[in-house]
């Protein structure tokens, strides 16, 4: 079996070695290539029989649902979700709006569309861009408590990034990643708490864009986390909840806050990177025994069985 693993054109320095770790890894029980998204790719893509999928770019508008769609359309097998499932979760508004259908525990929330001025705050809230990933446009200004903030946060919101505003009651406690494996039983890892206690003081005690991104190494990271069983179990039932609801496939990572004892998910990663060490799901697997090369070959080969290859 020959597969691809197929990437973005144009990657950053963490996503290399991203690539390069899982190639290595696969090359040592298959025969694997990488493969890059570009204007040849209907071309390239065809000698091979199974695509490990990293593509989380592309359009102007949408990431993350070329790749599946052109694999979907040309009948070739692949790893992760497919486009309706990414649709869904690269939408903050919308995936919130299943978890209250289902019954999932996430924060109220209301949106202001683009063009809209909020009125009313009756609390403190955090204001995001629903369709974006990697803490882009949350700094230490995104959580308000007044109107006038309140204000300037969705119009910041509208202008750079032309997206509703998405104003979500802001849950001040602890903050934990949850992964989840697999396909008709998926695996919940062991949970991961994000502890902001070692931060210097001026910073925020959030994932905002400059501490999700410059201060990874002054973050805590406890794996296994330090949870109440019966906590511990409602957060397993309702991430493998969500897993099937949103037909999620193969791997997935969800963020979540904990406070008095509630839980509250907040979103969806319906393909979560694999950075070595850095990223969240590799520790969770660790904390498993599942070393980084064991975890890629545990993704490939539970996507090969989902698909009938195995």
């Amino acid at each position: 079996m020959k597969i691809a693993v197929v990437c973005d054109k144009n990657i950053n320095n963490e996503e290399k070695k991203m690539i390069n770790a899982i190639k290595d890894a696969i090359s040592k029980k298959y025969k694997c290539e990488i493969v890059r998204f570009d204007e040849d790719f209907l071309r390239k893509i065809n000698k091979y029989d199974f695509v490990f999928n990293l593509s989380n770019k592309g359009g102007k508008e949408v990431k993350q649902v070329h790749v599946p769609s052109v694999l979907d359309f040309l009948g070739i097998p692949y790893t992760s979700s497919n486009t309706f499932t990414h649709a869904i979760c690269l939408d903050k508004i919308t995936t919130k709006i299943i978890m209250k259908q289902y019954n999932i525990p996430t924060p109220d929330f209301y949106v202001v569309d683009v063009g809209e001025i909020p009125n009313y705050i009756d609390g403190k809230y955090i204001v995001k861009p629903p369709r974006e990933g990697s803490a882009k446009g949350i700094t230490k200004d995104s959580i308000v408590d007044n109107l006038e903030d309140l204000k300037k946060q969705v119009k910041k919101i509208h202008d750079e990034f032309s997206q509703p505003a998405l104003v979500e009651k802001f849950i001040d406690g602890r903050e934990f990643s949850v992964g989840v494996i697999g396909n008709k039983k998926p695996e919940v890892l062991p949970i991961l708490e994000i502890d902001f206690s070692s931060l210097p003081k001026e910073l925020e005690r959030f994932y905002s864009y400059r501490v999700k991104h410059y201060y990874g190494e002054q973050t805590r990271y406890i794996c296994p986390a330090n949870l109440d069983v019966d906590l511990e179990k409602k957060i397993k039932y309702y991430a493998q909840k969500l897993f099937r609801v949103l037909n999620l496939r193969d791997y997935a990572r969800m963020d979540l806050r904990i406070k008095g004892g509630e839980i509250y998910f907040l979103e969806v990663n319906s393909m979560p990177q694999l950075v070595p060490v850095y990223s969240d799901i590799t520790k969770m697997a660790k904390a498993a025994g599942c070393d980084y090369d064991k975890l890629v070959l545990k993704i490939l080969e539970i996507s090969m069985e989902r698909w009938g290859l195995l």
